[in-house]
């Protein structure tokens, strides 16, 4: 008599899988929803809001992404040096993501992909564009490691600031806010065909910003509710940086209640060294973490 498969399969020894794309649809004109599956995400802890990941995508040579097996051990440093040693023409692109949505029962997860229209496509964006059910990319994560759990009702109301890349990290916060809480989000996008619904339970406003509208424009003239705001911010890394100085300078809002993401930088890419303001953030968000444990 066969042995039955366990209800939920047993998670690698690093938070490291191929997943396979087993759905694509445009949820608006510039943004793709794409489902990946594997059996191991049935019993995964991908529950809470803005849960990134890395996914690992092929080089145009080869239809999978080469990467190294992980230790028994699960020694994450060991297996980072691995991919790193892997010859750059064959070493897969890496890039971060957020979670858009988890199916345990189905072992999948949803993730969004932003379609840039200016012809600066990077290489998620044009795999996502092309993307067909069957191909395959390797995923780690997530991991508390580089991406901590978020609280977004941890203060008395709630203040959220996006451009389009951010917008999916933004949905999943809006929708983990309890019942009647206050929050107001600001969301640059191209025009209004890429607003999307945000369902919540909380009490939320919505302020879309269209085109080249300023979000740090927008915050700066904005009139706040009373009580200790927590605020999240992600988007281009400029006005990112420029926005927490507003709020902790300006309108004296405790450092440590500010999550912060520069998600891309102007004319670079993820591939690029850092700049000093980069390295500048980074030292920042170390802090800041230092600070809460």
């Amino acid at each position: 008599m066969a042995t039955p498969p366990p209800a939920h399969p047993t998670a690698p020894p690093l938070p490291l899988r191929r997943v396979t794309v087993t759905a694509v649809r445009r949820i608006t004109p510039r943004m793709a929803r794409v489902t990946l599956g594997d059996p191991s995400l049935a019993g995964a802890p991908l529950a809470g809001p803005d849960r990134q990941v890395k996914l690992y995508f092929p080089r145009p040579s080869g239809s999978e992404p080469v990467l190294p097996a992980p230790d028994p051990d699960g020694d994450v440093m060991r297996w980072y040096a691995a991919y790193a040693a892997i010859p750059e023409d064959r070493r897969p692109w890496m890039r971060s993501y957020t979670l858009r949505a988890h199916d345990p029962s189905a072992a999948t997860v949803d993730i969004d992909f932003l379609l840039h229209g200016d012809g600066g496509d990077g290489p998620a964006t044009r795999w996502a564009r092309d993307a067909r059910v069957g191909d395959v990319l390797g995923m780690f994560g997530p991991s508390d490691h580089f991406a901590p759990p978020v609280d977004p009702a941890r203060r008395d109301w709630t203040l959220l600031v996006a451009d389009a890349c951010a917008l999916p990290a933004l949905a999943t916060l809006v929708a983990a806010l309890p019942p009647g809480h206050r929050a107001l989000a600001y969301i640059q996008v191209a025009d209004t065909a890429e607003e999307q619904p945000l369902p919540t339970r909380g009490r939320l406003t919505v302020h879309w910003l269209h085109g080249d509208a300023s979000p740090e424009d927008a915050v700066r003239a904005a009139d706040f509710p009373a009580g200790r705001p927590y605020a999240w911010l992600a988007g281009e890394a400029g006005t990112v940086r420029a926005l927490r100085r507003h709020l902790v300078e300006e309108r004296d809002i405790d450092r440590r209640a500010i999550d912060f993401a520069g998600y891309w930088r102007r004319k670079l890419t993820q591939d690029d060294a850092p700049t000093d303001e980069d390295l500048t953030e980074a030292r920042e968000r170390l802090a800041a973490l230092r600070e809460d444990t």
